[in-house]
């Protein structure tokens, strides 16, 4: 990917009000932008000067603290300067078009989203994981998320991913040095114990895959939906999962009428709870709000990655929650929740049935909610290793299972001995290329395109 080396500036804090705002700019050489604005005074790189933000005519815009980095010692690799203000969105503005003012003359430019963190990845100071768990940092949910982020940021999934790269890399060395010389007549696969590396190789494989999808779920989370007919207590399960009154509960049936959400964590995983209307019949006497309401219901049910079908304990199935699971879309996991076991005398409980697995609870009691809790957990294949995870995103788990798929026709090949070695050779080759896309060894300029598109102006 082309690096287009024309100066770049952008706010680089969050939009509102703030005790401080940075303003920041990156470019090959920055002298240029930082006489225009400062005149004689000289910054020392990587010390810290106060002093005032002026506008061209001399007029004070704010008082703060310059900051120059000289490159290649930066966050981009180019020099930086940062200005830092104070934190209200005006004064941020005003400096702003300031600093592009002033670097006019050297081509200076607002900077595209992920801009920055773009350039330090193009100038070695990032690899491309380690570029997206600055990223995911920013947004991380929960603690444990956050943590995951900061442990891919420092680079420990990039030297995971470099290390199985290496190991795919020595045995596709000894393969293709043994192709080259054909008229050894040496059984190869025996004197170098190819198949005894491959299956190291795939074993680390797993274990790596493994984490990342811990990771992931960190990162990604699960979109639970609750659905039932109106008035078998999905708010107050709402309410009760999320440790707080966040929905409305009344006896009266049909009380939620649009969809209500709540983002909780359960072992750090991030909960997307959705409670919706409750599902009736269209041929019932429905007003228009609930009609929407009902429709809505099942657009959030299509999203789902878990559907909670709440019924009421006390008073059984009806033929309504027989229509409703005949609906749920194919593919997406299911937890029947009988509720109001307080009434209806059953014990909290789990039952694996071959229809779905089924949960006795009482929303009203807090009882069997753990239950709950446990088998989302266990919906989402969490697993509480005591290891450090990765915050591994989707394209990552994909390369990893398509690496995992080559390093399987590689073990193949292997079996029949030194007779498929040339295939055997080209599925490590692959295999090494899918996990180099991961650090970004071989990215296309759409991916990074994307990647890089979906972070904030100024990072």
């Amino acid at each position: 990917m082309k690096l287009d080396s024309s100066p770049i500036a952008a706010i680089a804090t969050a939009p509102g009000r703030g005790g401080i705002g940075v303003v920041r700019a990156s470019g090959r050489d920055l002298g240029a932008l930082i006489a225009a604005l400062f005149g004689e005074i000289v910054l020392q790189p990587r010390h810290a000067r106060y002093l005032p933000f002026t506008a061209a005519d001399g007029a004070v815009i704010d008082q703060g603290i310059a900051l120059h980095f000289k490159g290649p010692h930066s966050y981009t690799g180019e020099d930086v300067l940062e200005l830092q203000g104070h934190g209200g969105p005006v004064v941020l503005q005003m400096l702003l078009a300031r600093v592009l003012e002033a670097g006019a003359a050297l081509g200076l430019r607002l900077a595209e989203p992920g801009e920055f963190t773009r350039r330090a990845y193009l100038n070695d100071k990032l690899d491309l994981a380690q570029a997206e768990a600055v990223a995911d940092l920013i947004d991380a949910a929960t603690e444990a998320a956050a943590k995951s982020a900061s442990q891919s940021l420092s680079g420990a999934f990039s030297k995971t991913i470099d290390a199985l790269v290496e190991q795919v890399t020595g045995l596709r060395m000894l393969v293709e040095a043994t192709l080259d010389f054909p008229e050894e007549e040496i059984d190869f696969l025996e004197k170098s114990n190819a198949r005894g590396q491959l299956a190291g190789i795939v074993e680390a494989l797993n274990k790596v895959f493994q984490q990342a999808a811990q990771g992931a779920l960190l990162r990604e989370g699960l979109n639970v939906v609750l659905v039932g007919q109106p008035n078998v207590g999905k708010s107050s399960l709402l309410n009760a999962l999320a440790g707080s009154d966040v929905a409305i509960v009344t006896p009266i049936a049909g009380t939620t009428r649009d969809k209500v959400s709540e983002t909780i964590q359960i072992e750090g995983i991030p909960l997307n709870i959705i409670d919706t209307a409750g599902i009736r019949s269209f041929d019932d006497a429905l007003d228009a709000v609930e009609r929407i309401g009902i429709e809505r219901t099942w657009g959030e049910v299509g999203k789902a990655d878990v559907i909670l079908h709440l019924l009421d304990a006390d008073h059984g199935p009806a033929r309504a929650d027989e229509a409703i699971m005949a609906a749920f879309p194919a593919g997406v996991p299911v937890l029947r929740v009988w509720n109001k076991i307080d009434l209806s005398g059953h014990k909290p409980g789990v039952d694996a049935m071959p229809d779905a697995t089924h949960v006795y609870l009482s929303a009203h009691e807090h009882t069997g909610i753990d239950l709950l809790r446990a088998q989302l957990l266990r919906i989402a294949g969490w697993r509480q290793t005591g290891e450090s995870l990765y915050l591994a995103r989707e394209r990552h788990l994909i390369a990893l299972k398509s690496a995992g798929a080559h390093l399987g026709r590689a073990a193949e090949h292997a079996a029949q001995s030194d007779e498929s070695l040339d295939l055997f050779a080209e599925e490590l080759r692959l295999a090494q290329a899918q996990l180099s896309s991961i650090t970004g060894a071989f990215s296309s300029d759409d991916l990074l395109g994307v990647i890089f598109g979906r972070f904030c102006i100024g990072k």
